[in-house]
């Protein structure tokens, strides 16, 4: 039975070591300013649907950014990505803070800002969480996002529990400026170790619509992918409500003020942190549905707590429980997502899962914002916990697993490209077609086989595909795909692994001795 590394293993790389120490100190400063806005909107409104709309100007920009930047990691220079979008974060972090210094920050400045914190933080991430593991072997990536992912829920209880004293004692503002500090405490940190570059390639670039179709097409046909998406976001709707709703139940619950709400998350993120550990054994013991699931049971039973029980020592107990249960899952699901991906398309996946996970968050933050203030704090979080165990019926359809190491490997085309005059990249659609000559008698054994091809060649861009059997020659059949344009077929066919090989091979094993497979491109001109 082979070893599994330590969870510090990564640690070991000093370049990750690094990023992971400028990481965690940024995760704080981001955390110290979400608390200090949602508590500076209950003290400016006292409203419970504008202090879980933080939440959502938080994490929104999440859901309409993340995909688009995903692309822009792929395809471009990540560090200046980075780079730019932490400068524009310290510009909106320093007027924030300039604003509420000066008694000029109200409702809606403090929420445009959080807003616009919350693009640029969209804007960077994709890039930095597909770039902080390049310098771990692929064996630990495990690890290494398990190791990121405690450093961030520990800042998720160091984080609000500053923030908490500093907002107790010298106001909002002082918040939002040591966030600006952090900030730049990460810049430095990726202009010292900087993304490794994207491997130089011959092929056409890919476009920023191109490339977001691309992503989106990869989730859709890939099934491991896709489960986990779907499971990461029924999850964030339903438990968004806890974390919306913590300035409320600290303010009704427990009659506390900015320290206990800081308290709160303080609990949670301390959790995490303990169950981040051991998380990693348990995976590999007890699998991945199964860690899940048990999520889903301790994330529930905290929130019915915490819509019912007015006993302080028992709700931050519940409150530790939640924490651990949230880190459980949502680090299985990242790490699920990011084994699951070929290069090309990783950080596209990184944007998916947040594109999922957190836009689930920040709208089910609005609804069950929304739904407090219509009916009560304690129908809302037991609606939510109600959901929270109905997703457990999600496992059966929609399974989760990692990746193996074939999948994700890129190979070799199995034949060279000839054509007599290559076409303008632009140029398309392009039709393909594949012929085979079969051998008498297998006919069904042969589709069943080509069509688990459909949806790798859907996956990798194809828009089109469907298997013919010629009339005239019943032992011929053609498959045909069409793809968008030519730089996108020669895109599709550098992007097959070494899994969709032996699903081509096997395919092949059913032509007649001697024959081959006859290729042939044909592109639109009307």
């Amino acid at each position: 039975m082979p070893v599994t590394p330590s969870i510090w293993s990564p640690l070991r790389q000093p370049a990750f070591r690094g990023l992971w120490l400028s990481g965690a100190v940024f995760f704080i400063g981001s955390g110290m300013q979400s608390m200090a806005a949602a508590w500076l909107m209950v003290e400016l409104t006292g409203s419970s649907f504008l202090a879980a709309l933080v939440q959502t100007a938080v994490f929104l920009p999440m859901f309409l950014l993340a995909l688009p930047a995903g692309v822009l990691a792929d395809t471009t220079d990540r560090q200046r990505l980075i780079s730019g979008a932490l400068i524009a974060l310290v510009g909106a972090s320093f007027l924030l803070a300039a604003l509420v210094l000066l008694g000029w920050g109200g409702p809606a400045s403090v929420l445009f800002l959080v807003f616009v914190c919350g693009c640029c933080t969209a804007v960077l991430t994709p890039a930095w969480n597909s770039s902080v593991i390049d310098p771990v072997p692929r064996e630990e990536w495990a690890q290494a996002i398990t190791v990121i992912s405690i450093a961030y829920n520990a800042a998720r209880a160091i984080g609000p529990t500053l923030a908490g004293l500093v907002f107790a004692r010298l106001g909002a503002g002082w918040v939002f400026a040591f966030t600006v500090v952090t900030t730049v405490v990460m810049w430095e940190s990726i202009r010292r170790w900087p993304p490794r570059p994207h491997p130089p390639s011959r092929l056409p670039p890919e476009r920023l619509w191109g490339g977001t179709l691309s992503g989106l097409r990869f989730a859709w046909h890939s099934r491991m992918v896709l489960a986990q998406l779907v499971r990461v976001m029924a999850y964030s709707a339903a438990g968004s409500a806890l974390w919306a709703l913590l300035p409320v139940i600290a303010q009704r619950q427990l009659n506390a003020g900015a320290e206990g709400f800081g308290l709160l998350m303080g609990c949670m993120g301390s959790g995490a942190v303990l169950v981040g550990l051991v998380v990693g054994s348990l995976r590999a013991r007890f699998g991945l549905d199964a860690i899940v699931a048990a999520a889903c049971v301790v994330f529930a039973v905290v929130m019915l707590l915490a819509a019912w029980v007015q006993t302080p020592w028992l709700i931050y107990v519940a409150m530790m429980c939640g924490g651990a249960a949230w880190m459980a899952a949502m680090s299985t699901f990242n790490s699920a997502t990011q084994a699951s991906a070929p290069p090309w398309v990783r950080s596209r996946a990184v944007a998916l899962h947040i594109v999922a996970s957190l836009g689930a968050f920040a709208l089910g933050s609005a609804f069950w914002g929304a739904v407090s203030d219509v009916t009560s704090l304690s129908v809302a979080l037991s609606a939510a916990a109600v959901l929270m165990a109905a997703g457990l019926l999600l496992a059966r359809p929609m399974p989760l697993r990692v990746g193996e190491q074939h999948e994700v490997t890129q190979a070799q085309p199995w034949e060279d490209l000839f054509v007599a005059a290559e076409p303008n990249p632009e140029a398309g659609p392009v039709a393909v077609e594949l012929g085979y000559r079969i051998l008498a008698g297998q006919d069904q054994a042969f589709l069943d086989a080509i069509a688990q091809l459909r949806a790798h060649r859907r996956r990798d861009g194809a828009t089109f595909w469907r298997v013919y059997k010629d009339l005239g020659e019943p032992s011929r059949y053609v498959e045909r795909f069409i793809v968008s344009s030519w730089a996108d077929y020669l895109h599709q066919r550098a992007r097959s692994t070494v899994a969709d090989q032996a699903l081509e091979t096997e395919v092949r094993q059913f032509l007649q001795p001697g024959e081959a497979v006859r290729m042939s491109h044909y592109i639109a001109e009307r």
